[in-house]
């Protein structure tokens, strides 16, 4: 049974209509100007969208105690996510108007942990967007100083309304 909060929450969010009412890039950019809502996940895992470009997106986020997993580092999941949001999102800048996208897969590397209360900037870059499939690559760096904590890559598939 869902949050009785849910349904109230979820009509914040654009609709099908809206969504499909404006191209991609636009859509981001009225995410990013505030004119449409922002998802909820990115407020549950401590990640806001940053900026966007056609082709390019960049979320800024800082994990929290709550993205530790036993071991005491951050979970594996929270570079997931991060990934695939800013890779993602950078493949909704090249979708016509009309079109929606959905992730077909995405691929994660990490190659060191990210402290606890580190700000990161996790970029998205399109390498690829035809009528049916875009593909980008992904990193996470720290904010600060750049160095590199992830890697990814993913392919969306790019769907027409019907």
């Amino acid at each position: 049974m869902p949050h009785p909060s849910f349904a109230a929450d979820i009509q914040s969010l654009p609709s099908r209509d809206r969504l499909l009412s404006m191209s991609g890039l636009d859509f981001m950019r009225a995410m990013l100007a505030g004119d449409l809502a922002h998802p909820p996940i990115g407020q549950t895992l401590g990640y806001h969208l940053d900026s966007v470009e056609d082709g390019r997106v960049i979320f800024r986020g800082t994990p929290t105690f709550e993205s530790m997993n036993p071991m005491g580092s951050v979970h594996g999941g929270w570079y997931g996510t991060l990934l695939d949001s800013c890779m993602a999102c950078a493949v909704m800048t090249k979708v016509p108007k009309g079109s929606a996208y959905t992730t077909l897969e995405y691929k994660v590397n990490i190659t060191r942990a990210i402290p606890v209360g580190c700000e990161i900037l996790a970029e998205g870059v399109v390498c690829h967007a035809g009528r049916s499939t875009g593909v980008a690559e992904g990193t996470i760096r720290d904010a600060q100083t750049g160095k590199l904590y992830a890697t990814g890559s993913t392919t969306c598939l790019i769907m027409v309304a019907t």
